[in-house]
């Protein structure tokens, strides 16, 4: 879960790539941070970056493969 305290940092964008699903070890698209489906653990990752491995935490049956979505994306000027 990510956590913010002052919002007006934080832009809405309705990109759809906000919905597309990433696997361990796929380079990151986009710097920013990715949340696990399954477990909904966070981490941060910079652009063209293997995302986490498999191995990089433990899932139940239940909570299927780590699977990434990116929930927050970095833009730079």
């Amino acid at each position: 879960m990510a956590f913010y305290k002052y919002g007006q940092y934080l832009l809405q964008e309705q990109s759809g790539d906000f919905d597309r699903i990433y696997h361990p070890g796929t380079p990151t698209p986009y710097s920013g941070i990715y949340r696990c489906e399954g477990y909904a653990r966070s981490i941060v990752s910079t652009a063209q970056h293997p995302l986490p491995a498999q191995n990089h935490h433990q899932h139940t049956y239940a909570q299927g493969m780590i699977r990434w979505r990116m929930i927050v994306r970095t833009h730079f000027a």
